[in-house]
């Protein structure tokens, strides 16, 4: 006998990687340049050379294979102490080597939190638009997802939407700012209000409610935007974050969970987020990574090639005519369904060879989220493909 559940979950892939997949067997067919595929966020923008030649010279070192080796499972002394002191350089939190413990990316750190949470009828709050994984990570922790509706005036968090979706069973609000599918930056203004509220909430309900912020897309940033660092806003702050983005490093895997030390019962959850990824097989995260990045946790992307792609396909399509949310961070574009289903709108352009993800699993069955994170070419070859997909649509 297998698990049903489990199986249904192999077998039913997410939207964003049947597209994927489905655009890498159309491009052997007819060639990568025939095939504009915007489907998954894979970063386009090369890893800092920095990044690349310690990789090189670590591989290289007489001590080569100590570079391969295990780590402590929470993480390498040297990278939690970097990752620590860049930290504080950067938003002086008072961040603790001891603090960190790093996973395979932004996934199972999630994971782990949600799992170090899990308690008997738990729920954990998630705002809409969202990573449509949050559901099947909170699924696998033994949480209920509680979604709150998408505010499609400005995709802005607005706690007063949020605050009746809290009970007495919320362990955790789960934000992601800058947002996956939208691009959106929320506001230091909005995430103070939802402080606020939890602040309140958490005395109501006689326990704390978490703040989860998953955080891959922290360093992608445009037009001025700042992202607010969570834990200097409201103490029962929980980070999850990545390298996946910021270094273009997704296929590594290198992440972490930071638990403030001013966070309620903050070294026993520390302690269950270890053991939930105890649970869950990790051993540690990759070795090499770790070193890597004991050296270069002060580095950051060069966004210059997201920005021009995320400028010449928003001024092209809301030109053209289309409806969409203007990203300030992120490499995303959220665009309206044009006259009908976001699914049969992903159809008709995949006909074509235009590959846009339905953002129904997302939380918004009428929208659709394009990646910004491919070559300029492709978006300027791109632009006359769905130029003749909203005047298909119009004159339907």
């Amino acid at each position: 006998m297998i698990n049903e559940e489990k199986k249904r979950l192999g077998t039913n892939r997410s939207c964003i990687r049947e597209l994927f997949e489905y655009g890498m067997k159309k491009a052997a067919e007819i060639g990568r340049e025939n095939v504009f595929d915007f489907s998954i966020g894979n970063p386009s923008v090369p890893s800092p050379q920095g990044v690349n030649d310690t990789i090189a010279a670590l591989a290289r070192s007489a001590e080569a294979q100590r570079m391969h080796g295990y780590t402590p499972a929470s993480g390498a002394p040297d990278a939690r102490e970097a990752v620590a002191q860049d930290l504080n350089e950067r938003f002086a939190c008072g961040a603790r080597a001891r603090d960190l413990f790093f996973t395979c990316g932004a996934a199972p750190a999630l994971c782990a939190v949600l799992g170090a949470l899990s308690v008997e009828g738990a729920e954990t709050v998630i705002l809409a638009p969202f990573f449509p994984e949050y559901t099947v990570f909170a699924a696998g922790a033994g949480m209920k997802s509680v979604i709150v509706p998408a505010n499609t005036a400005d995709f802005q968090l607005h706690a007063e939407e949020v605050a009746p979706y809290l009970t007495p069973h919320t362990q955790a609000i789960i934000v992601n700012s800058p947002n996956n599918p939208s691009g959106v930056v929320y506001s230091a203004e909005s995430l103070r209000a939802l402080a606020a509220l939890l602040e309140g909430k958490s005395r109501e309900f006689g326990h704390p409610i978490y703040l989860i912020s998953d955080e891959p897309y922290r360093e992608l940033v445009y037009d001025g935007a700042e992202v607010s660092f969570l834990p200097l806003l409201y103490r029962n702050s929980i980070v999850c974050y990545s390298y996946s983005k910021s270094l273009s490093l997704p296929g590594e895997r290198l992440g972490y969970v930071y638990v403030p030390q001013q966070a309620e019962d903050g070294a026993a959850l520390l302690a269950a987020v270890a053991g939930a990824a105890r649970a869950s097989g990790h051993v540690c995260a990759p070795s090499l990574m770790q070193h890597m990045i004991a050296r270069c946790a002060a580095l950051r992307p060069d966004v210059e090639a997201y920005d021009r792609n995320r400028l010449a396909l928003y001024n092209a399509l809301t030109a053209y005519g289309y409806e969409c949310v203007r990203p300030q961070g992120a490499f995303y574009l959220l665009i309206r369904s044009p006259r009908g289903s976001a699914r049969e709108f992903s159809e008709r352009a995949k006909r074509k060879n235009l590959l846009i993800v339905p953002c129904g699993d997302f939380g918004c069955p009428d929208y659709l989220r394009i990646g910004t994170c491919v070559s300029y070419e492709t978006v300027q070859r791109s632009l006359p493909v769905f130029k003749e997909l909203i005047e298909e649509a119009n004159a339907r």
